[in-house]
C-alpha cells in the first residue's frame, strides 16, 4: 500500500530538519575547537613573553590574601614587581585588588604593606582597594594612570592571565607591557596547569561574548 503524500512529505521535512541540526552541531563543534585552539596558542605565547621595558608605573594585579598576608601567588606577583622596580624600569608600583566579602584586608593594601616592608617608599606606591574582577582592575588602573599622567604601563600577573589583561587594556585603546611573574615550583611540579588555562579560556570567551553583546544592545 502506497504511503499518503502528506506522510511522505512530513518524513522528508523531519529528515531534513535532523540533518540540518547535525550539520549545525558539527559546525559549532569545529568552530569551538578552532576558537579554543587559537586561544590556547595566544595564552601560551603571552605567558612565555616578558615585555618589561621602561615605563611610568608597574601594575600588580591582585590575588588572594590570607588575613593580611599575601598568598604564595600574590607574593610571587609582588616580588616580580619589586624586582622590576629595583631594576629601575618604573618609579611607581600600583597594587590592585579589593577585598572578598567578610575580609578585613584588601589585596591592594596587602600588596602595599608587602612592598613597604621590602623597602619601597610610600611615595612610590599607590594602592587601589576596590576592584573585584580583572576588568574592574583594568578600569581602576586606567583611571589612576590618567590622573597621574602615566603613559607607559607594565602589568604583572600570572603567566596564563596576562593575555586577557592585555586584551582588556587594548579594548580601551591602551597598549601595555606584560611581564608575567615566575612560576612557583612545588618539588618538580609547576603550578601553571591545565585548570588555569581552561579558566582563562572560559573567562576570556565570556568577556568577549559580553563585550559583543553590549555592542548590539
Amino acid at each position: 500500500m502506497n504511503e499518503p503524500l502528506w506522510q511522505n512529505a512530513h518524513r522528508r521535512r523531519r529528515s531534513f530538519a535532523i540533518a540540518s541540526l547535525l550539520v549545525a552541531f558539527f559546525c559549532a563543534v569545529c568552530a569551538s575547537a578552532l576558537w579554543f585552539h587559537w586561544l590556547d596558542v595566544q595564552i601560551h605565547q603571552a605567558a612565555a613573553t616578558d615585555q618589561a621595558d621602561k615605563a611610568d608605573v608597574i601594575c600588580v594585579f591582585g590575588a588572594a590574601e590570607y588575613n593580611g598576608r599575601p598568598s604564595p601567588v600574590l607574593r610571587a606577583r609582588l616580588q616580580h614587581a619589586l624586582d622590576l622596580y629595583r631594576r629601575g624600569l618604573a618609579p611607581v608600583i600600583l597594587t590592585l585588588g579589593g577585598s572578598a566579602p567578610g575580609d578585613i584586608y584588601s589585596e591592594g593594601s596587602v600588596g602595599e604593606s608587602f612592598l613597604r616592608a621590602s623597602g619601597v617608599p610610600s611615595s612610590a606606591i599607590i594602592a587601589e582597594t576596590e576592584s573585584r574582577t580583572t576588568e574592574e582592575s583594568v578600569q581602576h588602573a586606567l583611571a589612576i594612570a590618567r590622573e597621574n599622567h602615566f603613559r607607559r604601563i607594565i602589568v604583572v600577573s600570572d603567566p596564563a592571565h596576562v593575555f586577557r589583561i592585555q586584551s582588556i587594556f587594548a579594548s580601551y585603546g591602551v597598549q601595555v607591557f606584560a611581564s608575567p611573574r615566575e612560576l612557583i615550583r612545588d618539588g618538580d611540579i609547576q603550578e601553571f596547569d591545565t585548570r588555569e588555562i581552561v579558566h582563562e579560556m572560559l573567562a576570556y570567551t565570556l568577556w568577549c561574548a559580553q563585550k559583543n553583546l553590549a555592542r548590539w544592545l
